[in-house]
C-alpha cells in the first residue's frame, strides 16, 4: 500500500504527469463546485429558517464562514507545500504555492468584507480591533507580503525560498486566529460548528453551511490547478514533453483539413 502511494506521489511530482492528471480533474472539480454552490445557496437562502436573534442578516454567514475557513486552509496548505519544496526541492510544490497566493488573499479579503457587513447591524460598527478580526487582517497582509516578495525577486529559486520562509514564519498566526475567541474576551462569535458535543447551530443551517464550505474548497482547487497548469507551461515551455504536446495538438487540428 505504502509502496503504491509512494509511487503515485513520485509520478505526481513529474510535471508531465501532473499536467495530464490535473487536466482531467479540473472539469470534474468545476462541475462539483457548481452543484455544491447552487445547492448550498438554495438551502441557505430559501430553506433555512431565520435566526431567532439575528433574523435574516445571519445568512451572510453562508459566505463569510466558508471564506474564513478557506483563508486558513489555503495558508496552511501553502506553508506545507513550501516546506516540501524546501526539503525535497519539488518544483511543482512551489508552482502550486504561486497559484494559491492570490486565491488565499481573496478568501481572506472576502471574509473581512462580509464580516464587516455583518458587524455593522450586530455591533453598530463596520470594524472593531477585535482579536479575531485583527489577526485575520494580519493574515491578509501575510498573503500580500508573499505576493510582493516573490514578485520583487527576479531569480526564481531565490524568490521561492524567500517566499517559503515568510509563509513558514507566518504559520504562527493561524492558531492565534483559530483560538482567539477562546483565549481573549472578544466580540466575535465563538465556535458553533465544531461544538459537536453541544451543537449551537441547527441542522437546517449546518447542512447548507457545510455545502458552501465544500463548494469553496472545490472552487479553490479548480482555480489553483488552472493557475498551476499555466505557470507550469510557462516554466517548461522549452521541455520536450511540452513540445510533443503542442505538436500533437497541432496535428489534431490539421487532421480534419487533410480529410
Amino acid at each position: 500500500m505504502w509502496k503504491t502511494i509512494g509511487s503515485f506521489l513520485h509520478r505526481l511530482a513529474s510535471p508531465k504527469y501532473f499536467f495530464q492528471i490535473s487536466g482531467k480533474l479540473v472539469p470534474w472539480l468545476a462541475g462539483l463546485t457548481v452543484i455544491l454552490l447552487v445547492s448550498g445557496l438554495y438551502l441557505g437562502l430559501f430553506v433555512a429558517p431565520p435566526d431567532y436573534q439575528q433574523g435574516e442578516s445571519y445568512r451572510i454567514m453562508f459566505v463569510h464562514v466558508p471564506s474564513a475557513w478557506m483563508s486558513l486552509f489555503v495558508y496552511v496548505f501553502m506553508a506545507t507545500l513550501s516546506a516540501i519544496h524546501l526539503i525535497w526541492n519539488i518544483k511543482l510544490a512551489e508552482v502550486m504555492v504561486r497559484g494559491s497566493a492570490a486565491l488565499g488573499a481573496s478568501f481572506t479579503f472576502l471574509a473581512l468584507a462580509t464580516g464587516s457587513l455583518w458587524g455593522k447591524p450586530m455591533w453598530g460598527a463596520w470594524w472593531v480591533w477585535d482579536a479575531r478580526l485583527t489577526s485575520e487582517l494580519i493574515l491578509l497582509f501575510l498573503y500580500l507580503g508573499y505576493i510582493a516578495l516573490v514578485s520583487a525577486i527576479e531569480e526564481p529559486r531565490m524568490a521561492a525560498r524567500a517566499g517559503a520562509v515568510l509563509l513558514l514564519v507566518g504559520v504562527v498566526n493561524i492558531p492565534i486566529i483559530h483560538y482567539s475567541v477562546e483565549w481573549w474576551n472578544t466580540l466575535h462569535q465563538g465556535p458553533t460548528v465544531t461544538k459537536f458535543g453541544k451543537p449551537s447551530i441547527h441542522v437546517t443551517m449546518l447542512v447548507p453551511l457545510l455545502l458552501m464550505a465544500l463548494a469553496f474548497q472545490c472552487y479553490y482547487f479548480t482555480v489553483a490547478l488552472l493557475c498551476a497548469r499555466t505557470e507550469l507551461l510557462e516554466r517548461e515551455r522549452r521541455s520536450a514533453w511540452v513540445r510533443e504536446m503542442l505538436a500533437g495538438s497541432e496535428a489534431a487540428v490539421d487532421l480534419p483539413r487533410s480529410g
